[in-house]
């Protein structure tokens, strides 16, 4: 798929620089990029490139063309490339992307066969039910919906608009799922979470958990994570969090909106994490706690009590980073004695 400087430009409502017929196919960073590539720039450090790069076509922030680096350089003697100031390159490359992936993988319509629907159960006439998927009773589907094949969904489950569940999803009964998410492959929703209490004999008895999971608008979950049902109550993923692959949220635990949670983070149950937090990588959370708004930890942490103070953190138990890190130079300083 190729496309000119003058479309890619037309599509974002950037200002071309340069020669507007110059045309690309792909997209690559600014120091490898060939002539066919697409490729942009947001932050000063990567100027210097302009006067190697063999790209196609550059898109730049536009408030990098008061730079001083970019100050003596005329961008419209360059030959073979085409630059295009937008707001936010950045931005504006993730716009291009999801054109290009909706035409790879477009919306689909239809129900493929095999399929199980359950009687009663209204499919939208622009949603699409893949091979393979069993819909249980009393699962209202929104408009659009795409439900891939091999996808389970249990008896009084809703599902809002235009939401995507790729091959394998999961989602146990009474569970409520809100429009525009997307649930990637392996991903289980509503599995009983982990609760077991020891009898007289010291026999571990399971206790039900009969609550729910909601997951509201606009949230994205990596493949083969998990959210636990609560055993009372619901346990909630709030508007546009992104979960990675490879979480663990548990029981009746609270995630606020805007949170990002990386790969292999784990949240013991009955915890509440607040908004724009950030979980970076195999980031550990102790059960039965809070986390204020704006929080970041560092990978590896270990959040073994409250965090009231928005900030950023690292280390195990959970500190201030910069305490942290000063804590590590002497470690290392220590070790070469």
């Amino acid at each position: 798929m190729e496309f000119s400087a003058e479309q890619i430009a037309g599509l974002l409502g950037g200002k071309i620089i340069g020669n507007k017929h110059i045309k690309v196919s792909d997209v690559a960073p600014i120091e490898e990029a060939l002539p066919h590539h697409l490729s942009y720039i947001t932050d000063a450090k990567y100027l210097p490139f302009l006067q190697t790069t063999r790209a196609g076509v550059v898109l730049l922030t536009k408030s990098l063309l008061d730079d001083e680096a970019l100050r003596s350089v005329d961008l419209a003697s360059f030959d073979s490339t085409a630059f295009i100031a937008v707001d936010n390159a950045r931005g504006a490359i993730a716009q291009l992307l999801q054109a290009v992936a909706d035409t790879m993988n477009p919306r689909r319509k239809g129900i493929e066969q095999p399929a199980y629907i359950a009687e009663g159960v209204v499919v939208p006439d622009d949603a699409y039910i893949g091979a393979f998927a069993y819909i249980g009773r009393n699962v209202r589907l929104g408009k659009g919906v795409q439900i891939y094949p091999q996808v389970f969904i249990g008896d009084n489950v809703r599902i809002g608009d235009n939401t995507v569940l790729y091959p394998g999803v999961r989602v146990y009964y009474n569970c409520r799922i809100g429009s525009n998410c997307i649930l990637h492959a392996g991903v289980v929703i509503g599995a009983d979470g982990f609760g077991f209490e020891p009898d007289a004999q010291g026999v571990n008895q399971k206790v039900p958990q009969i609550g729910a999971v909601i997951i509201e608008d606009d949230v994205e979950i990596g493949a083969n994570s998990a959210v636990d049902r609560a055993m009372l109550g619901n346990t909630v993923v709030r508007r546009n969090t992104k979960i990675d692959n490879l979480v663990q949220v548990a029981h009746n635990v609270e995630v606020g909106e805007s949170t990002f949670m990386c790969a292999q983070a784990g949240v013991a149950g009955s915890t509440k994490i607040g908004s724009h937090c950030v979980l970076a990588g195999q980031v550990g959370v102790a059960g039965h706690i809070e986390i204020t708004d704006r929080c970041v930890f560092g990978a590896q942490t270990g959040v073994a009590g409250n965090i009231r103070k928005p900030g950023t953190y690292m280390g195990s138990p959970a500190i201030d980073a910069s305490v942290w890190r000063r804590a590590v130079v002497r470690f290392k300083q220590s070790g070469q004695h």
